[in-house]
């Protein structure tokens, strides 16, 4: 239902007068609201579990696992926290509500979305590794907010720990970040999330977590209130239902809501294609409370009635959307808006169009990849989709590599099939000339591989800022870097290094244009016709490639079979047979063996693709493969491209003399 409903905003409201008196301020002391805040693998989920089942939120009987809130398949598999979710502890008569957020800089729209719930940030770092870029990233984000930080150094038990060391380098990350007295002058907690145990005093081992809840009751301010102010909830955070429908999820500011009441969202909308909506309109959606949830522990459960500081969830708008605020219908104030970063990078998602697309899938058609698609925006503001030329295809735009494989993988395991290209950034035309995104990354390595290293991030534009050794003999170097530069590079990195590189990474905005960065300088091996593979064809191409599939492996034209040692790509026959002869010989019949190919990831897919391939993605298979899959047509768009340099070349020469 959409009304005509007048806006009021705080900038709206006539200003008080000196003498008019101070709305009375509330506070509701029983009440804490926090989030955990740390690079990645550092110990957060675990720190959060040990907090739980000091708390008694388990049964005593109770089967548990490690990571209990880290609930999803991807979650699990990857060993990182995706989505930023919500817990309670019931302290010494306080009730903490704590959000654990995402620690990749790729998920950073669920770290900025938790900050608005929260009213201060225990920061957990690792005191063997110290703090790392996203340290850098969601501490940032947090004195953003002025908000209260504690500082936690964990995993204190490691052989290779340096507390003193680390807590020298949080200070200086502190002074770095431009904080205040007061920010800087943080408590320190020393913890051992796997144990459960915390301790202020290095000297004095701890047995348990109360030190660190000590600290976290004090630290954290109690949620404060305008007594009589109307309802005003800021939607964080999307949830479903198969009984109620869509959840908003969010933290009341001021007022009450209960089960029944009606409620409103007003809101600002955009300009649509069709230019049916007038651009700027305020419009009224109308609704009634039809249920209400708070966490407790890792449940969630029905209450009647939240007040001021309270994370809920409720059910009754079916069109509310992130960023916007549940309000009193007679009384509507709505809060500012949820501004996160934009996305620095975009991928094309489109239709399975190769000859063996639809065998394995259950959606495979535009209609429902966009659907899909759709879905996900409402609930993930860090993502954006837009329509191309073709209505078979659509842009996806996000933060990093990770968090675009992150959402295929989730649509190839819901049944989805599609292609998705290689991933290109997002470049702004300023006055200044062209911008383009930076990273700072981080590299952690053993001393033999510093040159190797060095002059693959140099030929990638790449430039040093600093320098170390840590304790155990490791180099750690830092650079920054355009993101063209990064795109591929993680997996070049593991195989100089043989596996024991390190690599951590974090936007660092945007810089003029570095020039061509080499991405690819190996070609590929193209199947030249559709069959199915077998160890005689493929036994002599193991010879000049890396191959990345097997015997009896059905392929078609076009489809990429393996990575060639040299530039250049090649037209191969992986479906050759062996001609039948009446010789029988010990050597003529000796068995063919094949180097088993490497497992193909959806990451190392996204990362190994040029610009003219895409990687097929069915809820079975990872394929590679040429957009244009005839050979007659790539040669032909081949010559085009050329013809297009040649005119470019023709059109700088004048411009030159």
């Amino acid at each position: 239902m959409t009304d005509d409903l007048p806006l009021r905003t705080p900038l709206d409201e006539p200003p008080a007068s000196p003498d008019a008196p101070a709305p009375p301020i509330a506070v509701r002391e029983q009440l804490r609201n926090l989030a955990i805040v740390a690079h990645v693998d550092h110990g957060k989920t675990t720190l959060v579990d040990a907090m739980l089942r000091q708390t008694g939120a388990f049964r005593a009987n109770e089967q548990l696992v490690d990571r209990v809130l880290d609930s999803g398949d991807l979650e699990r598999e990857k060993g990182i926290t995706i989505l930023a979710k919500q817990t309670t502890v019931d302290y010494d008569g306080v009730r903490l509500n704590i959000v654990d957020t995402p620690g990749h800089a790729d998920f950073g729209g669920e770290v900025e979305r938790s900050l608005l719930m929260v009213d201060s940030v225990l920061l957990l770092v690792d005191a063997a590794e110290g703090p790392l870029p996203q340290t850098r990233y969601v501490l940032q984000k947090a004195m953003a907010r002025r908000l209260p930080v504690v500082v936690a150094l964990n995993k204190i038990d490691r052989g290779d720990a340096r507390p003193a060391e680390v807590l020298d380098a949080v200070y200086e990350l502190f002074i770095d970040l431009g904080a205040t007295d007061d920010q800087i002058d943080f408590p320190v907690v020393y913890t051992n999330a796997k144990a459960g145990t915390a301790t202020k005093d290095l000297a004095v081992p701890g047995t348990d977590l109360r030190p660190l809840l000590d600290v976290l009751v004090d630290v954290t301010p109690a949620p404060r209130h305008e007594t009589g102010h109307p309802l005003q909830l800021l939607v964080t955070n999307l949830s479903a239902n198969d009984y109620v429908g869509r959840m908003a999820v969010g933290r009341i500011r001021n007022g009450t809501i209960r089960m029944g009441q009606r409620i409103a969202v007003v809101r600002e909308e955009a300009d649509d294609t069709a230019g049916a909506i007038e651009p700027g309109r305020v419009v009224t959606l109308s609704g009634t409370v039809t249920a209400l949830q708070t966490a407790h522990g890792i449940d969630r459960v029905d209450i009647g009635e939240a007040g001021p500081g309270d994370i809920v969830s409720v059910a009754g708008l079916p069109d509310v959307t992130i960023g916007d605020t549940i309000t009193d219908p007679a009384d509507p104030r709505p809060l500012p808006r949820l501004d996160v970063d934009a996305p620095t990078l975009r991928m094309t998602f489109g239709v399975n169009t190769s000859p063996l697309a639809g065998r394995e899938g259950r959606y495979v058609t535009s209609r429902q990849i966009k659907a899909r698609l759709d879905r996900e925006i409402l609930g993930n503001v860090s993502i954006e989709v837009y329509p191309t030329e073709s209505g078979d295809t659509f842009e996806v735009r996000g933060r990093g590599e990770l968090q675009l494989a992150v959402l295929i993988e989730q649509m190839r395991r819901e049944g989805y099939e599609l292609t998705a290209s290689r991933p290109e950034v997002i470049l702004h035309e300023t006055p200044d000339g062209l911008q383009e995104p930076y990273e700072r990354i981080t590299v952690d390595i053993p001393p033999d591989y510093i040159g190797e290293v060095q002059a693959a991030l140099a030929g990638r534009k790449g430039r040093l800022e600093q320098m170390s050794t840590d304790a155990d003999g490791r180099v750690r170097l830092e650079y920054v870097l355009p993101v063209r530069g990064l795109i591929g590079y993680r997996g070049q990195l593991l195989t100089e290094t043989r596996g024991t590189a390190l690599l951590h990474q974090i936007g660092e905005g945007y810089g003029p244009w570095a020039g061509e960065v080499t991405h690819r300088t190996e070609g590929v091996l193209v199947a030249d016709r559709p069959g199915t593979s077998n160890a005689y064809g493929l036994f002599n191409l193991q010879e000049r490639a890396e191959l990345f599939i097997g015997a009896g492996v059905e392929v078609y034209e076009g489809m990429v079979v393996g990575a060639n040692s040299r530039s250049g790509d090649m037209d191969v026959n992986p479906t050759k047979e062996k001609k039948l002869t009446n010789i029988r010989t010990h050597a003529h019949d000796e068995a063919l063996r094949l180097t088993p190919p490497p497992p193909l990831t959806l990451e190392a897919a996204l990362e190994f693709i040029a610009a003219d391939e895409l990687v097929e993605v069915t809820p079975s298979s990872i394929r590679l493969r040429k957009r244009l899959l005839p050979k007659h047509e790539r040669e032909r768009e081949r010559g085009r491209a050329f013809e297009r340099d040649r005119s470019d070349d023709r059109e700088r020469e004048p411009a030159r003399s």
